[in-house]
């Protein structure tokens, strides 16, 4: 396995800073796209912190990342909005389109707000916290560039991974968090384990016959777009464990964060883009204010009730207890405040091409 660097969270971030800034990213949007992307690798979704500049780069260079878009609301209701995110990054259109639902819900109980023309937001459960952080029911979903996952009975991928993401108050000091790509696993943590040389738990990514592939350099070359194979959804390849649930969750979130807002499908829209084309990735963010049910402190303290059970329920190990959704994120932060990021050696040497290409220092090293 290769060695790993601890960086610092502030360095970490300010390595993302020196890049985008280089890049000609505005100044009001670095800030906002580095802290979302350090905060999610805090939380230990190495997937879709620093790991994702690769890509950023990638589309950047090719015209298809417009770095300094500027969203605009091009349709909005008091309790709805349709936002053109511009081509540009998905961070800063997002936290826009959930303050925006945030501040719909307040006065009308509950609010959806639409993106498209955007490309990845990064974690999704960084949006639905916001919402959770304003007391508030928040919820984000999203589609994804890439044609990664095979459907039930398939031999080839045809959905992204699709993630979906939920999150709600309560008394307790955090709220619950669920956050989840609708594939079994998220295509960059295969990366992941590929910049880590790392072998695939059996059962994340099938060929075309539907058997398992565990080398995870292999497995990452067969997600860029072979035709045969790919990830499989939340349940698996079949029906036995509920393959055709995550299957149907995927189905889904495409239509919530790509059909409603009109953002694309990655399998229609590559018969055509042409090399700068935008990938014009589609997001859905809503709020609900539990107020318009009930009182809050009621219903936070039912919130509460479930979880304090949960977190009592008898485990299997002593010393393993049952935990919330959330509470692997949680803990992760606070190690990693502590002892810092650890970065793979080989994702590290990449962030540092990255960095020299572009003209701006490399920090993770220093």
């Amino acid at each position: 396995m290769a060695d790993f660097l601890n960086v610092p969270a502030a360095v970490a971030r300010a390595q993302i800073e020196v890049v985008l800034r280089a890049w000609g990213m505005p100044e009001d949007k670095i800030g906002i796209t580095a802290e979302i992307m350090t905060e999610t690798d805090l939380r230990g979704v190495d997937s879709h912190g620093i790991s994702m500049l690769l890509l950023y780069r990638q589309i950047h260079e090719t015209g298809q990342l417009k770095l300094a878009a500027e969203p605009r609301i091009v349709r909005q209701t008091p309790a709805t909005a349709l936002i053109d995110g511009g081509a540009g990054l998905g961070h800063p259109v997002s936290t826009m389109a959930m303050e925006l639902a945030i501040d719909k819900a307040k006065a009308t109980g509950i609010a959806a707000v639409s993106v498209f023309n955007s490309h990845h937001f990064g974690a999704a459960g960084i949006y639905s916290h916001m919402a959770a952080k304003a007391n508030l029911i928040g919820m984000a979903v999203s589609t994804t560039r890439f044609v990664t996952v095979v459907p039930t009975r398939a031999a080839e991928a045809v959905l992204g991974t699709n993630v979906i993401s939920l999150a709600a108050p309560s008394r307790d000091a955090l709220p619950v968090i669920l956050d989840i790509a609708t594939s079994v696993v998220a295509s960059n943590k295969v990366k992941i384990y590929a910049l880590a040389d790392k072998s695939l738990p059996a059962g994340w990514v099938v060929d075309a016959r539907g058997e398992a592939v565990c080398e995870s350099g292999l497995a990452f070359q067969r997600l860029s777009g072979n035709g045969e194979g790919g990830l499989t959804p939340i349940g698996g390849a079949g029906t036995t464990l509920g393959g055709h649930k995550g299957y149907g969750l995927g189905l889904f979130a495409q239509i919530l964060a790509g059909s409603l807002s009109g953002g694309s499908f990655s399998p229609t829209r590559n018969k055509t883009q042409r090399p700068g084309d935008p990938d014009n990735i589609g997001h859905f963010f809503m709020a609900i204010d539990p107020q318009a049910f009930r009182p809050l402190d009621e219903f936070q303290h039912d919130v509460e009730d479930v979880v304090a059970t949960l977190r009592s329920t008898r485990p299997i190990k002593p010393d393993e207890p049952v935990l919330i959704p959330g509470d692997p994120e949680w803990l992760t932060r606070e190690q990693r405040l502590a002892e810092g990021i650890p970065m793979p050696a080989g994702l590290v040497e990449k962030i540092r091409e990255i960095a020299l290409a572009a003209g701006a220092p490399f920090l993770l090293g220093a």
